[in-house]
């Protein structure tokens, strides 16, 4: 793509120019730049292509020593020049999106307070109730398109990270850009901190949230309604992706904003969209339906909730009843088997409770239901055992196992595990990405069911028709969109999703069709939804310099 003129305040020169990451062009700034802008003698005299800095970039990457060091060194590169770590992590994102995002965003935000260097977004605590709407106008960008927020109570299987659990959002939208080409600029994470109820946090002097106990119950609830409210007026164009709430807040809130606003959970809906797509691929393999499946799922949260509600939405459009399609759902949670003689389950449980024996031995269960698929949702690190694992492979001939659980350490089984314990049989999803695996002279690659394949290219769809609001439905058209993209050859090496490294391709194709739905349902927002993909690929950032003069 050819450069384009980018017009550039002249009153800003020197220094200003060179902080300002989405003007910094540092030693690529050609000779009548930096004469124009006094950038003379503030840089070193040879001018570099955005070739060559990468390469730099990627140099200095490998030389650092542990996973960490490099997050926080590609964190620096993204406070300094976001068009050249864009550039880097576009070329490079099988290498860097590990990093960048799971698993190493866990470890991050676990010392989020230690490796602190210079804030992104937005914090908004509950202190700040009564003057929401000021802190948001604060923000020096008018114009957003994307807002990721987080009350950092359930940051991955970590649990509650409060102020540290920052990294989620600012992790999530660099992967909008990444992966959709969502423009940086028009990207706002936000940090709610209603306390947190970390005790090693809240004895850590290096914290950077508030140390009182998470506020809860009529509080809590005006504060994200003004929130809500506020956000939507400053910011009327954006979508706003709800991350990593409590369970307790998360299918509620959900329930009670999303007719309302443009807004969606990605641990909900989003999970639910690539799990469902994997399921979706595993059949051309399986040779099943979608309605031949009887899922297990391990783990009775909002996001394997919001798995059986897309599975029981596909299989509604495929003619089944409600009903018909939830009898193939079965939950354990904490307690063992969901089923209808406890007393002690949540609407959202005792929906799918069924009527059997309870039992809280997982082996006992799989005996008993014979599931063909088994979705860990769990946070367990090692939940899948080779009991489990072995079982699993007795009665099917091609297991489905996905262990979705991040960060690593919190998958319930490796892809190693997986493949070894089914004799490579199994076809294995995870959350977290595992290296490839050779078992008997064939080189299993295995798939990441990571959300990445889903909310970016549902938000480029919404960004482009500038939909209502965003209805499950949507998640459905992605979910089958993305399963459609696995190619023969990646199925043949175990990949249930496409490989990475087209996955801004993937993205866009999702984008059309989601754009398409939201036109069909009367839900668009723009008046010319005319020739979709001309209009998509002027949205559509690009991380290359512009020229300034």
């Amino acid at each position: 793509m050819v450069n384009k003129k980018r017009h550039i305040d002249k009153s800003l020169t020197g220094s200003q120019i060179l902080h300002d990451p989405l003007l910094n062009k540092g030693s690529a700034f050609s000779l009548k730049e930096r004469v124009a802008f006094n950038l003379n003698g503030l840089l070193p005299p040879r001018v570099l292509t955005i070739e060559d800095q990468k390469n730099r970039i990627m140099e200095n990457y490998y030389n650092k020593q542990d996973d960490l060091e490099k997050y926080i060194f590609l964190i620096a590169l993204q406070d300094r020049n976001e068009t050249l770590f864009y550039k880097t992590l576009i070329d490079e994102i099988d290498t860097l999106m590990p990093i960048i995002y799971t698993p190493v965003v866990g470890e991050a935000c676990q010392k989020y307070g230690h490796i602190f260097r210079r804030p992104r977004g937005l914090y908004i605590s509950k202190d700040d109730k009564g003057s929401i709407k000021n802190i948001l106008k604060n923000w020096p960008n008018k114009k957003v398109d994307v807002i990721v927020v987080t009350d950092g109570e359930r940051i991955l299987g970590l649990g509650d990270l409060g102020s540290n659990g920052m990294g989620i959002p600012v992790g999530k939208l660099s992967l909008y850009t990444a992966c959709a080409g969502i423009n940086p600029s028009k990207c706002l994470p936000i940090m709610l901190d209603v306390g947190t109820e970390n005790k090693n946090l809240k004895e850590d002097p290096l914290y950077i949230g508030l140390t009182n106990d998470r506020v809860r119950g009529q509080v809590y609830d005006d504060f994200i309604d003004e929130f809500m409210t506020e956000v939507s007026l400053v910011f009327p164009d954006a979508i706003i992706q709800f991350e990593d709430f409590g369970n307790r807040n998360a299918g509620r809130l959900l329930k009670k904003y999303k007719n309302n606003y443009r807004m969606f959970n990605d641990d909900i809906q989003g999970t639910a969209g690539v799990t469902l797509a994997g399921l979706l691929a595993s059949q051309r393999i399986t040779k099943k339906s979608l309605a031949d499946e009887k899922i297990l799922f391990y783990g009775a949260g909002t996001a394997g909730i919001g798995i059986a509600h897309l599975y029981i939405k596909a299989l509604v459009e495929e003619g089944y009843t409600e009903d018909d399609a939830k009898k193939r759902c079965w939950f354990i949670d904490s307690k063992g088997l969901v089923v209808k003689s406890r007393k002690d389950l949540s609407n959202d449980k005792f929906f799918f409770a069924h009527n059997h024996e309870m039992e809280d031995n997982i082996v006992n269960i799989i005996q008993s239901i014979r599931p063909t698929a088994l979705i860990g949702i769990s946070g367990q690190g090692k939940a899948f055992s080779k009991n489990v694992l072995e079982l699993m492979a007795e009665f099917n001939k091609n297991p489905i196992v996905f262990a979705l659980s991040n960060p690593t350490s919190a998958s319930e089984c490796t892809a190693d595990q997986a493949y070894r314990w089914t004799k490579g049989r199994c076809l294995f999803a995870s959350g977290s990405p595992f290296d490839e695996i050779v078992l008997d002279e064939k080189t299993f690659t295995p798939g990441q069911g990571n959300n990445a394949y889903i909310f970016p290219g549902v938000g480029l769809g919404i960004v482009l028709t500038r939909a209502k609001i965003i209805s499950n439905d949507l998640f459905l058209v992605a979910a089958r969109t993305l399963a459609k993209l696995v190619t023969n050859k990646e199925l043949s090496n175990g990949q249930l999703f496409p490989s990475l490294s087209g996955i801004r391709s993937v993205s866009k194709k999702i984008a059309i069709n989601v754009a398409k739905k939201v036109i069909s349902s009367g839900l668009a927002n723009v008046e010319n939804s005319d020739n979709l993909e001309k209009h998509l690929d002027a949205l559509i950032y690009n991380p290359e310099y512009q020229d300034y003069i």
